[in-house]
């Protein structure tokens, strides 16, 4: 609908219509979002920390992969640019709904690997694009330029793909070879208890909204609002992430302010989205090793990098020649890595029955 109204292929709507379409658009993502996630982190969930980080950089790098498919296909046409927005997620969407489902977890002594893959293909394009982003700036780009660049990045893309691809052919070949027939054990299992209707319905729902499983266990929605540890985490969240979003979205205003030339303010403005997604897969493998290798508990990790924030933050309220450059890579690595860590932190606090 956008679209239809900037194009002129419709009448003009009125203010609030217009309001309707880009809150509808602007959240149309995290349907996509939440279905892939929750699912990824129930079928992986002994790496659903190096799956978040995985999941939320691509999605940090998603807006620097549409721009360089745009100017290849579109070259420039700003009105396009929101077609191309309409159409393309939707139709990545609908081509891979039914890859996004429940499946048996299968542990071999590879997954750990696979997930570095995937990691080591998505360095290389956040490089690539940063790159691309910087060459940009310096260069003017032909048409065959900016082809070669899209074609490029939309192989880095695809390259998880074929890898998956692989990896289920290799377990496919595995459940082919023959094994021994299993021998005949019966196994006895024991009987239910039962359980008197008095027992059963001591507790009342008031009493099932305010019981307190243990951490780990899956809470209810209502368990989970109710619980301290929620909104110990709604806190942090709203401090941390508000004030870091606030930061990102004027770095520009703040650059200008301080007398950096426009082009200087313009490279490390677009470079904060790269610095983003570092954080973010940072944020997933890092902290899923410093888990299982030390036991270092991922809310103190939380707490680490809120503290990291502050440091940008801090660069910028009281600056000196260049702190600029330092506390945009400071502030955009923070603000990524807070979002997998506060999404692991949930779903290890409260289970993932009710994750999404």
């Amino acid at each position: 609908m956008i679209w239809l109204v900037v194009a002129g292929k419709i009448t003009k709507p009125k203010i609030w219509q217009m309001c309707i379409y880009i809150c509808i658009g602007a959240n149309s993502q995290n349907s996509a979002n939440t279905g892939a996630l929750v699912t990824s982190v129930k079928n992986f969930p002994e790496s659903r920390g190096s799956m978040i980080g995985l999941l939320k950089g691509y999605t940090g790098l998603s807006g620097a992969i549409m721009i360089q498919i745009y100017l290849a296909v579109y070259e420039n046409d700003s009105k396009s640019l929101i077609l191309l927005i309409a159409w393309l997620p939707a139709a990545i969407s609908i081509l891979f709904v039914y890859t996004i489902r429940d499946v048996k977890p299968i542990n071999t002594p590879m997954s750990l690997n696979v997930f570095y893959h995937f990691l080591t293909i998505s360095i290389v394009l956040a490089v690539f694009l940063m790159a691309l982003n910087l060459l940009e700036k310096i260069i003017a780009f032909s048409e065959g330029g900016y082809t070669a660049s899209a074609t490029l990045v939309s192989f880095l893309v695809v390259l998880p793909l074929v890898i998956s691809i692989r990896e289920e052919l290799l377990i496919w070949n595995v459940k082919k070879q023959a094994i021994d027939p299993p021998t005949g054990i019966t196994v006895e299992r024991p009987k239910p208890k039962a359980v008197s209707p008095k027992q059963g319905d001591e507790k009342s729902s008031l009493d099932a909204i305010f019981y307190r499983p243990e951490r780990g266990d899956d809470y209810t929605v209502l368990q989970a609002l109710t619980s301290i540890d929620m909104w110990v985490l709604f806190l942090a969240t709203f401090c941390g992430l508000g004030s870091s979003l606030t930061a990102v979205d004027n770095l520009g205003q703040i650059g200008e302010s301080l007398g950096y030339p426009n082009k200087t303010v313009t490279s490390f403005v677009s470079l904060v989205s790269i610095w983003n997604f570092f954080g973010r897969v940072f944020a997933g493998f890092v902290s899923e090793i410093m888990v299982v290798k030390y036991r270092l508990p991922r809310p103190l990790m939380m707490t680490m990098v809120l503290l990291l924030a502050c440091v940008g933050y801090l660069l910028v309220a009281f600056p000196f020649p260049g702190s600029l450059y330092i506390a945009s890579i400071v502030t955009g690595f923070s603000f990524g890595a807070q979002l997998p860590m506060n999404l692991t932190i949930v779903s290890e606090l409260f289970g993932l029955k009710y994750y999404s």
